[in-house]
């Protein structure tokens, strides 16, 4: 595999590293909604690579090497000697039809030699917890899913997917690969302190949760947040996610972030499904420790990581807005932390996002996090 590194920004275009010995299969790109909306920045995508699948997202700051940036596009143009590429996409109008559209996604990529898939997902108009459930009906537990949710900083206001077009609201990109020789291999790890009692969900609806303890939700954050910072959510709800547990599935635990609020109803919605009865617990960012989750992150996806690969080495890094809200300056302390444990031998790149989709190590079951550290690593090995 060969990897070319390209960025945009206003001052100069695009400036791109030494050409590849071959056109690209595949180009992964990623900017702030504004950079995006218009679709020139595909248009010029497309004009230097008329051949290539382009696919990208909107962003909450995106990730190129150890630096973090708001004001310019970042991308990779991926050349592999043995990997099949395919790209699907689907426009879903609706969350409450994220579920089928994972399954007619799903069913339009299967095959036998299917190796690993990358989606990205509008992040605000699809449920990136069924839409992972569609996917794995059809593909089963096993196959390798990893990728995220488009973001827009924290104004939660639109998001926007490109696949082979203009980036646009309402759309799911799948990037499929195939062969033998295909390399994937990924981590996760979060990095939060949990605080306060445990309290059962005792009252939710999908994503919705009416009660915690027979307490409307929004009250439970107004007393922890203060009425500020409870008036400027769900922004500031991203510094402080729940950790959901259920005693029937003791290695599933997931983080969950507040999504939107309904201020009548006084209930939050998350960014996925939580079911009711389970257990939930409120957390809060310890910097050391986030940074040793991005570590933990990093270090998972390189041991995973088969030997022999040959050429180049990608891996796309996918964090959370809100980790990168809560960090502030500090942000920068995950990507380095991420960095050592990859090695110099990696190319860097990626965005902060709406949610994260990778297995679990404990389970190995592809989930929706949020306010979670994701690795995807990719390379082709020798023929």
């Amino acid at each position: 595999m060969q990897i070319q590194y390209l960025h945009w920004n206003a001052a100069h275009g695009w400036r791109r590293a030494d050409a590849l010995r071959e056109p690209p299969q595949l180009v992964l790109y990623f900017g702030s909604r504004e950079q995006l909306l218009d679709g020139q920045r595909y248009r010029e995508l497309r004009g230097l690579y008329p051949d290539s699948h382009i696919v990208g997202c909107s962003t909450g700051g995106q990730i190129h090497g150890d630096d973090i940036c708001d004001d310019e596009v970042v991308a990779v143009a991926l050349r592999f000697a043995h990997t099949q590429v395919r790209l699907v996409q689907e426009v879903v109008e609706t969350r409450d039809a994220s579920r089928a559209c994972g399954a007619r996604l799903a069913r339009q990529v299967l095959a036998a030699d299917l190796a690993g898939l990358f989606v990205l997902s509008d992040g605000l108009a699809v449920n990136g917890g069924e839409l992972l459930a569609g996917l794995t009906e059809v593909l089963g537990p096993d196959l390798p899913v990893t990728g995220g949710l488009a973001g827009d900083g924290i104004r939660f206001e639109q998001t926007i997917v490109g696949a082979d077009a203009e980036p646009s609201p309402n759309r799911v990109a799948a990037i499929a690969f195939y062969g033998a020789w295909f390399r994937f291999a990924h981590g996760c790890a979060g990095g939060w302190d949990v605080f306060g009692p445990r309290r059962k969900v005792t009252k939710a609806l999908g994503s919705v949760v009416g009660e915690l303890d027979g307490e409307p939700p929004l009250d439970l954050y107004t007393r922890y947040l203060g009425e500020e910072e409870a008036e400027a959510m769900p922004g500031s709800g991203l510094a402080f996610p729940l950790r959901i547990h259920d005693e029937a599935e003791p290695n599933r635990q997931i983080v969950r972030s507040v999504f939107a609020v309904d201020r009548n109803a006084r209930t939050l919605t998350f960014a996925a499904d939580i079911p009711e009865g389970c257990t939930a617990q409120l957390m809060r960012a310890n910097f050391d420790s986030l940074a040793a989750g991005a570590g933990e992150a990093g270090r998972q996806a390189r041991s995973a990581l088969s030997d022999g690969v040959d050429g180049d080495k990608l891996a796309i890094l996918v964090s959370c807005t809100g980790r990168r809200r809560v960090m502030g300056q500090r942000t920068q302390d995950e990507l380095d932390a991420v960095a050592a444990e990859l090695g110099e031998d990696f190319v860097r790149i990626g965005f902060y996002s709406y949610g994260e989709f990778a297995p679990p190590a404990a389970s190995g079951r592809c989930e929706l996090h949020n306010q979670t550290m994701t690795v995807t690593v990719i390379g082709e090995a020798a023929a």
